[in-house]
């Protein structure tokens, strides 16, 4: 892992992800800088978010991190996660068996980061700015500190 690499802020990812995923079926982000003070995430998109719609994406993203739940991995075999997730991003020298980190039923997708083991650890999530352009909308967020 990148020296800068930071476990909590790469989990808030992924419940970013599904969390835009479920209110806006915009995906997973295509692309994301993530470091230990703050992160980006890009998506695919036609607007920008209205405020109204970032606090809602903050507050569910909240939710999700005051369930507690649990983070784990999983092997599946590179034939069913291709039915289950998108692969697009996953290099193609991954092997047969892929890793799948789930956050409780709330979220799963192939991963080889590192992550916390519950959500509860993550401190609050709060959205610091987002923006659009060319058809790209940018979230940007930080963590407070480990709760």
């Amino acid at each position: 892992m990148a020296k800068n690499y930071d476990p909590r802020m790469h989990t808030a990812e992924h419940i970013l992800n599904q969390t835009m995923d479920r209110l806006f079926a915009c995906g997973r982000c295509f692309s994301a800088h993530v470091n230990p003070d703050k992160a980006k995430c890009d998506y695919h998109y036609d607007r920008d978010l209205t405020e109204a719609e970032a606090r809602d994406v903050e507050a569910r993203v909240n939710a999700v991190i005051g369930d507690d739940l649990p983070v784990f991995a999983q092997a599946m075999s590179r034939t069913e996660a291709e039915v289950r997730f998108n692969l697009e991003r996953l290099p193609e020298d991954a092997s047969e068996e892929l890793r799948i980190i789930y956050i409780g039923d709330y979220d799963a997708c192939p991963c080889i980061g590192e992550h916390v083991d519950r959500t509860g650890a993550l401190g609050t999530f709060r959205l610091t700015t987002h923006s659009f352009e060319n058809g790209v909308l940018r979230l940007r967020f930080k963590l407070g500190k480990n709760a």
